[in-house]
């Protein structure tokens, strides 16, 4: 059976492009053998037959394993002032070489988007993002890198041509893209943070934390940004005592570390 598997994961890249070792093996088999059953199909070799043949199972299959909860671009038009004042801003600041931590970066949407929004002020070798989340399996579904339409709806359509693969009803991200983040399981609220960072990116997470922790993740932020560096946090969040904890605010969601 694990033979099979083997098989069965590198037709599935063949077909799709998606590579499976992304998930944990033990759970995306489970997850696979229903969908199996429920197309009253026996064994992996026989699946990938059906997969071949039959557009529906295919589309189902694909579907099956696309990330339904993510969105790039959230917020389009702070995603412009990204483009045409923070990253030129940063780089007049600090060089082409920033260091970008996601933070609570889900399912890899944020990154992502961070990478392909740098990509068209600097080259994408010289891009890296530092991603982070303290769930270890929605990490394995960002590394998956396959996203739903809805999900890539707001992407520009010029990077969405240029940097994902249509793959039945969704779509795959490049490896060119994928390549440029590195990802990390991480607790807001236990672990360390990174430091000497020139851009923190954490968005429509700390909506869910009591007002103490909230204040306490902001301060560590700033602690962990460069003097001038700058914080973008989501449109359902604000910081009411920027000032108190050493941050200027550029508008309502990018903040300057003093």
């Amino acid at each position: 059976m694990a033979y099979d598997y083997e098989y069965f994961k590198k037709e599935v890249y063949a077909l799709t492009k998606i590579n499976l070792d992304a998930y944990k093996e033990k759970q995306m088999k489970r997850r696979i053998d229903t969908l199996i059953a429920k197309h009253k199909v026996t064994g992996y070799d026989k699946f990938v037959v059906k997969l071949r043949d039959d557009k529906a199972v295919f589309e189902d299959f694909v579907n099956y394993l696309t990330i339904n909860v993510s969105e790039f671009y959230r917020n389009p038009e702070q995603w412009s002032l990204m483009d045409k004042e923070i990253i030129p801003e940063l780089i007049s600041r600090f060089g082409k070489n920033l260091k970008v931590w996601s933070a609570a970066c889900s399912t890899g949407d944020e990154p992502y988007s961070l990478v392909m929004a740098l990509s068209r002020h600097i080259p994408l070798n010289q891009i890296t993002i530092m991603a982070t989340d303290i769930d270890k399996q929605v990490i394995e579904k960002a590394k998956l890198g396959l996203y739903n339409e809805k999900s890539v709806a707001s992407v520009p359509e010029d990077l969405k041509k240029k940097y994902f693969t249509k793959v039945g009803p969704s779509y795959q991200i490049s490896e060119e893209i994928k390549s440029r983040v590195q990802f990390k399981q991480h607790n807001l609220l236990r672990d360390t943070y990174p430091d000497r960072c020139d851009l923190i990116v954490c968005r429509n997470v700390l909506i869910y934390f009591t007002e103490e922790a909230k204040d306490e993740v902001f301060r560590k932020f700033n602690t962990s940004l460069k003097e001038k560096g700058i914080l973008f946090i989501g449109s359902t969040e604000q910081i009411m005592n920027y000032k108190e904890i050493n941050f200027d605010r550029k508008n309502s969601f990018f903040y300057v570390k003093k």
